[in-house]
């Protein structure tokens, strides 16, 4: 069996379980910072620094596209994104992550994103809403990166319901 298919399987026993894999305070902490260097980063609209956030064999999973596999083309891609929108400025970014689970060097969680883009070049602003499931491995430096991404565009919400 393949690496990638045994963390799969070990991610999955503890979602099947019925006690989930609680981190301990320090993994929390970490990728508590990890979540926010992400959001600062995308906040910024800095590549580079969001690019520094990935394994070198990280695979991006995105809706109608092909997935994006390895922090090179991980890196095109985002360049690719910002040279196609060059009028494009971040004027909100925040992001949630939830349920944060760990088994040793992996852990998993899964975030809603909303962000919202204003053009200098006269095209309408873009507001999204996104939901994302991360797979993070802590390396040898001891630093979390993201290793797995998937992203699917979130409902906008009601804001008559009552929130839970």
């Amino acid at each position: 069996m393949n690496r990638l298919a045994s963390v799969f399987l070990i991610l999955c026993a503890g979602a099947w379980s019925a006690e989930s894999v609680t981190p301990n305070v320090t993994a929390r902490t970490e990728i508590d910072s990890f979540n926010q260097a992400l959001t600062e980063a995308t906040r910024h609209m800095d590549n580079a620094a969001i690019v520094a956030l990935w394994d070198d064999g990280g695979v991006s999973l995105l809706p109608s596209t092909k997935p994006i596999v390895g922090k090179k083309a991980i890196a095109k891609f985002m360049e690719d994104v910002t040279t196609q929108l060059p009028s494009g400025r971040m004027e909100k970014f925040d992001m949630q992550c939830f349920d944060i689970e760990t088994s040793g060097n992996w852990a998993s969680e899964w975030c809603q994103e909303h962000q919202i883009v204003v053009f200098t070049d006269g095209k309408p602003t873009f507001e999204g809403r996104g939901n994302m499931l991360l797979v993070l491995h802590r390396g040898v430096d001891g630093k979390w990166r993201l290793q797995r991404e998937m992203w699917n565009q979130a409902l906008v919400p009601n804001p008559s319901s009552s929130s839970e």
